[in-house]
């Protein structure tokens, strides 16, 4: 079948204590650039045979050349570099992540994560290489604005520059090979959290607005991608060291008008706790649309029942059909090079229940 499939994932996988120290080393000066690759290039080839002998259809590359999800993608384009961040706080850590610093007009003057998407395609043999790239969103949702007012007064130029980028990497990416192709997008589930629509606020925007300008920012990137490419994407009220940034059920403004209005093949949902609230936001989702419920958790190492993932599909197949559903963690197991809490045995366990449920559920 085409992807999204069965029993998916999100993409990220631990790091192994290899690639923590190499990196390390790296950033202190120890080691050069080629060094750092080499082992990168020996973990990823590990971390695709760990997901073909699991038995997963899509192989990702673990993220593990990233520190952050987000950060390191739209950073490879020129204007963009990084600042302190000021306001989100994820969850009993007082960590914050940088912001984005627009510094100059965004362009796409050298590949982002090309390179990325090609060593993976070169290694797997079982499966479909998947490519994972933060939505163009992520940029204004987690922006210095007033540095961003400076050089886009208008957001309409803004947006043009950067889904351009998008859609030059996103051709390269196509033209290597890539056919799966995941957008990931926290506003979507975050705009659930009155903290959030409130710091939104508090930055003069209007929640209801911003969705629907993120939702044209991603349908602009992916505007001329072929139809045998397919569009996932992928959402989560954050994902650090076991910990969020928010809570609060998908909003019904931003189910109506993303679920509606985006113009992807299907949707990566954060289900695993009731932060998430109740399944009847799916209503919203189209006719045909695959929709991956994030039931399994990828922040915390107890295993779930399959009885209760079992009833948990059932209850989401009221809203949408049961040959449109999925099943998936909720997240990727390390959103950055940090990690969540829990062992690589345990990550595994997860992404083999999810496999063994799905046999039962769908055959």
């Amino acid at each position: 079948m085409k992807p999204p499939f069965r029993a998916d994932h999100v993409g990220s996988l631990l790091r192994p204590r290899e690639l923590h120290e190499v990196r390390a080393r790296h950033k202190k000066g120890e080691i050069d650039r080629a060094a750092l690759r080499a082992v990168e290039d020996k973990c990823i080839k590990e971390a695709v045979k760990l997901q073909e002998d699991v038995g997963l259809q899509a192989v990702t590359d673990g993220e593990f050349r990233r520190d952050w999800w987000h950060i390191d993608f739209i950073h490879g384009f020129d204007g963009v570099d990084l600042t302190v961040n000021r306001f989100a706080t994820f969850q009993g850590t007082g960590e914050q992540p940088p912001l984005f610093k627009v510094t100059g007009k965004i362009r796409r003057s050298e590949p982002s994560m090309l390179d990325h998407f090609k060593f993976l395609k070169s290694v797997v043999k079982k499966g479909t290489p998947k490519f994972t790239m933060p939505s163009p969103a992520m940029l204004h949702a987690r922006s210095d604005r007033e540095a961003l007012q400076r050089v886009y007064p208008d957001l309409d130029d803004l947006w043009s520059d950067l889904t351009r980028a998008y859609r030059e990497e996103i051709r390269d990416l196509y033209q290597a090979g890539c056919r799966y192709l995941q957008i990931d997008d926290t506003t979507i589930a975050m705009w659930g959290d009155p903290k959030v629509q409130e710091q939104f606020r508090k930055l003069g925007d209007d929640p209801k607005k911003d969705a629907a300008m993120y939702a044209d920012a991603v349908n602009a990137a992916i505007r001329d991608v072929p139809d045998d490419m397919t569009v996932a994407v992928h959402t989560c009220r954050g994902n650090f060291k076991s910990t969020w940034l928010a809570s609060g059920a998908y909003a019904d403004f931003v189910a109506e008008r993303v679920f509606t209005g985006l113009d992807v093949d299907g949707f990566f949902l954060e289900y695993d706790t009731e932060r998430a609230g109740g399944f009847e936001p799916l209503r919203f989702v189209p006719k045909g649309k695959k929709v991956v419920l994030g039931l399994v958790s990828s922040k915390f190492p107890e295993l779930e029942k399959k009885d209760d993932l079992k009833r948990r599909i059932d209850a989401a197949a009221r809203y949408v059909p049961m040959e449109n559903l999925a099943l998936s963690p909720q997240c990727g197991f390390s959103s950055t090079h940090h990690g969540n809490n829990l062992t690589e045995q345990q990550e595994v366990a997860k992404l083999k229940l999810c496999i063994d449920v799905a046999r039962e559920v769908w055959g």
